[in-house]
């Protein structure tokens, strides 16, 4: 078991320079056996990984965290630079870190856990780099689920017309003003209280690390793009293709981690997921709201590690 990690600051940043753009990363254990990439939620940065981290590094996991485009300490584009923000970018930002930043030292397949937003990243990976990825732990899923692939009737001229509109609608929407007013009237805490069944670790340093982004100048002009983006996506990029896409072949094996106390994406979903994708493995925390690897670090921790051990993929 490699414990080179010790005296390690787990948030340490380092930058890598992706297409131009400044991303911030983390890591625990790099020498170790098996690559491990953490993806954070909506809102969050790699940083929202502290209670986990550790735990992966010390059992032979180089533990990996990395703030994605527009979030954390990573640069925040706006339109005119990045078109757009959504699950098929982050997923092109992922997919470049293990082949620029993990594979000059690790050639084993790597493991994605996401929370929520980061979740369907890591479906989205699993998509385009079913070879590379050796499993994928969703805690929970976002996206509408539908099991069978309704035929959409084309309507190029209603699609464009929607198209237009969600743009000149964020594009004069005042998110400079919002996201000025979200910190000073305590709204980050009432998200958190609603995000967070257990409330023991809603500190000073979770607080700290979802308000900073928010205050940087250009948190608004990412947020547009954000929104944009994840409305506009293609039904490519939607959990539900991206789910049959992976049925098909089975070969990313694929655990969900849901709380039972999730206001913001209830159990019935997990359950549905589970019931329609058979070869998908749903676990249910109780008493866990929507960020269980925070709330309840040793069980999320403990059912991730002991998922990891029994797969074939490594020998641990």
């Amino acid at each position: 078991m490699n414990a080179k990690f010790k005296g390690e600051n787990i948030n340490y940043p380092n930058y890598w320079n992706w297409k131009g753009f400044k991303i911030c990363w983390s890591v625990a254990g790099e020498n170790n056996k098996i690559p491990i990439i953490f993806l954070h939620g909506f809102g969050a940065s790699r940083k929202h990984w502290r209670n986990n981290i550790e735990y992966f590094a010390k059992r032979n996991c180089a533990s990996y965290s990395i703030d994605l485009l527009g979030f954390g300490d990573s640069d925040q584009p706006g339109i005119r630079q990045i078109g757009k923000l959504n699950n098929e970018i982050w997923c092109n930002q992922v997919k470049d870190f293990i082949e620029q930043v993990i594979r000059p030292k690790n050639s084993e397949k790597v493991i994605l856990i996401g929370n929520s937003l980061g979740s369907l990243v890591a479906l989205t990976c699993a998509v385009s780099l079913e070879d590379q990825i050796a499993t994928v732990i969703a805690s929970p899923l976002p996206d509408q689920i539908n099991r069978n692939q309704k035929k959409i009737i084309k309507k190029p001229f209603l699609k464009k017309f929607k198209d237009i509109f969600i743009t000149i609608f964020f594009i004069f929407f005042p998110l400079e003003i919002i996201l000025f007013f979200i910190p000073k009237l305590g709204i980050i805490r009432l998200g958190l209280n609603s995000a967070y069944f257990q409330k023991n670790n809603i500190d000073p340093e979770l607080i700290d690390l979802v308000t900073k982004p928010v205050l940087r100048r250009t948190s608004a002009r990412s947020l547009r793009a954000m929104c944009i983006g994840m409305l506009l996506r293609d039904e490519i990029f939607q959990s539900s293709y991206l789910l049959r896409k992976l049925s098909a072949s089975k070969k990313v094996p694929f655990l969900l981690i849901w709380g039972d106390k999730d206001n913001f994406i209830p159990l019935f979903m997990g359950k549905k997921i589970a019931n329609f994708y058979r070869w998908v493995k749903l676990k249910i925390v109780s008493n866990s709201g929507h960020c269980i690897h925070d709330e309840d670090p040793p069980v999320f921790n403990r059912i991730s590690y002991e998922w990891i051990r029994d797969l074939k993929t490594f020998k641990i």
